[in-house]
């Protein structure tokens, strides 16, 4: 199984100890020092949080990474390219969570493109319910089959600029309703004439969306 690299983070901005994890996930071609740059604009509103910015296990040229190859990109290959990718994720958020003696519940997944159609994927099949996932820019994968595993069912943002050229607006559309579909608790926001990136009220958004979701699961198991 490959192992996917620490890349970048950012400790809690109190100085103590985390008390939850945000893990970002980039896309394809990017690096965790890109989504990083996420975490300053969240840190006065989850300052015990621990930001988690990894490098996906596969180069992509120069400093980019990918979760896996985009040779092709039909629903199948997306799916099973997830599938493949997931072990490592997953025992990334083990051994985190296991490091600072956190649970599922500490931990928000927060993701971009790529790394969104990852999170949809593995976050819904853990076996303990994360605290949420939010998904910007990307799309589900392998919706069909979500429908006959087990699945915990976190609740989910999905961000999207109604101008994105690499993933259009219809992927979010058609997440969205595959999730509702699942009985998953999922919003949405579409950003007119954003393209393939995160605008200001997207971070408003989000930084939101991770605090409530955060406080509602505090007495979760």
């Amino acid at each position: 199984m490959s192992k996917i690299v620490n890349g970048s983070s950012l400790q809690p901005l109190s100085g103590g100890s985390p008390k939850q994890i945000v893990l970002l996930l980039h896309g394809y071609g990017s690096n965790g020092a890109d989504l990083i740059s996420l975490a300053p604009h969240w840190q006065q509103v989850l300052p015990d949080a621990l930001f988690l910015a990894p490098n996906a296990p596969q180069r992509s040229g120069g400093s980019g990474y990918q979760w896996w190859s985009l040779s092709a990109f039909t629903p199948q290959a997306l799916a099973s390219g997830a599938a493949m990718a997931a072990p490592a994720i997953n025992a990334f958020i083990d051994r985190k969570l296991a490091q600072y003696g956190l649970r599922n519940a500490d931990l928000a997944i927060v993701v971009f493109s790529q790394g969104t159609m990852m999170a949809l994927h593995l976050g819904l099949r853990r076996e303990t319910q994360v605290a949420g996932i939010l998904g910007y820019s990307g799309m589900l994968t392998g919706a069909a089959e979500l429908a006959h595993h087990k699945i915990t069912k976190p609740p989910v943002l999905l961000v999207h600029g109604s101008a994105d050229p690499i993933v259009p607006v219809t992927a979010l559309h058609a997440a969205e309703h595959a999730l509702r579909r699942l009985g998953v608790d999922v919003a949405t926001h579409v950003s007119a004439g954003l393209g393939h990136s995160v605008d200001p009220v997207g971070l408003r958004l989000g930084a939101e969306f991770v605090v409530r979701v955060f406080k509602s699961r505090t007495q979760a198991p």
